[in-house]
């Protein structure tokens, strides 16, 4: 238990590093997103991540498999800034399908693509896998060719506020303790450290059957051959599940399995994944690390003993940035929940279309108004921290999803800027058409579809 005891700070002054028209906290995908799209509609934008580097979960939390951002047709519905990092990356650093393939329920390819995990639901979809130093030079080029002024190393540590009015951070360095006073603030820390901070409710509540509050450190293996491991998998169905329930009687969770990457010998495990513990609890983040690398140690050993194609691996690199899903979910304006999209609610103030999870469903409309505190003014929220129940968490806080949330944000800001209004008084329309004008899919906008209940046409 945490001590009791405190001590009192001693005021003092701090000196202001900058002023900006957008800030944005955190680098990850929503807050990479988030400042790339302000600056593209000329706000002056800065980018404060605590990393010395780029894109999160999706490069440093070596959560390399990027989830469907096509619908169960076949049809992207998650694009813009997504479409420009893969047209940036170079094909070498990405595994997935031809487009001319995507909504295929072809057997024999939905199995090869299957085990790339391209297919889902006997459906093949655009969910490539990446290469994450790649990634991150990628997000480096965007953000910097944007004008964006990006400060790596850099922690946000407290919000600067007036009443309910956001004026800025503070953050510290190895330059010390300072201050950026910003128009519009954009909370893309993943745990909604600032609006936390600022005093907006907000809920913790998790889906227990899911994974999306478990926790890990995920990682690579080297020397390993997968298209051995694939054709032992796909092959001999027998002795692969033998395979597992050994390694269940051997106390190794069934989530310890190989994901491919660019290169054949190398392999991504984002398992054994674990529960119970809090992503905003410094002792359990502590406790996390080192189990974790004691389950890679025992999960190592075990592949190389049993896993065709693994018998010459190594444990190659452990993320940088721990595994985290879940902690605070905003308490916004509204509140995206599983019968709205289930029923293919469409909202007024939709800024972005996701992938339903499953078939039986509609495509999904997320709206401004989620990213929202109602409490506090010149703030958003973007990303996994976005205000919705834990069962529609589950998928709104993957990667894709918080590229569009983040590209909304960023927008939603930038048009607040320019037009002085707050944030929550921004004009939809004007914010839809800078949208889709960045590529973004929406409902009942050129080249979206109609209704969540209708296919792109």
């Amino acid at each position: 238990m945490a001590s009791r005891e405190t001590i009192r700070e001693p005021a003092k002054d701090i000196p202001v590093f900058r002023r900006c028209n957008v800030l944005v906290v955190g680098g990850g995908p929503a807050g990479s997103a988030a400042a790339v799209s302000a600056a593209k509609l000329g706000a002056d934008t800065i980018l404060v991540e605590r990393y010395g580097h780029l894109g999160g979960m999706s490069t440093g939390g070596f959560v390399n498999y990027i989830v469907p951002m096509t619908d169960w047709t076949g049809r992207q519905v998650i694009a813009g800034f997504a479409n420009e990092i893969f047209d940036r990356l170079p094909k070498s650093a990405v595994v997935g399908p031809p487009d001319e393939l995507w909504g295929s329920r072809d057997p024999e390819l939905v199995r090869y693509w299957g085990d790339r995990h391209n297919a889902k639901h006997g459906i093949i979809t655009w969910s490539p896998t990446v290469d994450p130093e790649m990634l991150k030079i990628v997000s480096n080029d965007m953000i910097l060719e944007r004008g964006v002024k990006l400060l790596l190393h850099s922690w946000a540590v407290a919000p600067i506020q007036e009443g309910k009015d956001i004026k800025g951070v503070i953050f510290e360095s190895k330059s010390g303790r300072q201050a950026i006073l910003a128009d519009v603030v954009v909370d893309a820390t993943g745990d909604g450290d600032i609006f936390h901070m600022a005093g907006a409710p907000w809920d913790s509540d998790i889906q227990d059957d899911d994974i999306h509050h478990t926790i890990n450190v995920a990682f690579h293996m080297g020397g390993v051959d997968m298209e051995k491991f694939y054709a032992f998998r796909g092959d001999q169905p027998e002795e692969f599940r033998s395979m597992m329930a050994k390694m269940k009687a051997a106390g190794i969770a069934a989530d310890a399995t190989p994901h491919a990457l660019p290169r054949n010998d190398t392999a991504l495990f984002m398992g054994p994944r674990l529960k119970g513990y809090s992503a905003i609890d410094v002792e359990d983040l502590t406790q996390v690390e080192v189990q974790s690398r004691k389950d890679m140690l025992q999960v190592l050993e075990f592949y190389k003993d049993n896993a065709p194609g693994f018998d010459g691996a190594w444990l190659m690199v452990s993320a940088p940035q721990m595994g985290t899903r879940h902690s605070r979910r905003l308490t916004g304006m509204k509140t995206v929940t599983r019968e709205m999209w289930t029923s293919g609610t469409l909202h007024e103030d939709e800024i972005a279309i996701s992938p339903p999870p499953n078939t039986r469903n509609p495509n999904v409309s997320i709206p401004l108004g989620c990213l929202i505190p109602p409490s506090l003014n010149n703030i958003l929220a973007a990303g996994r921290n976005l205000s919705c129940d834990p069962t529609t968490h589950t998928f709104l806080r993957l990667v894709p999803q918080c590229w569009t949330m983040g590209q909304a944000a960023g927008v939603a800001a930038a048009v607040a800027v320019n037009s002085g209004v707050p944030v929550r008084d921004v004009d939809m329309k004007q914010v839809k058409g800078e949208l889709v004008k960045q590529g973004v899919v929406l409902h009942g906008e050129a080249g979206g579809p109609k209704s969540p209940n209708q296919p792109l046409e």
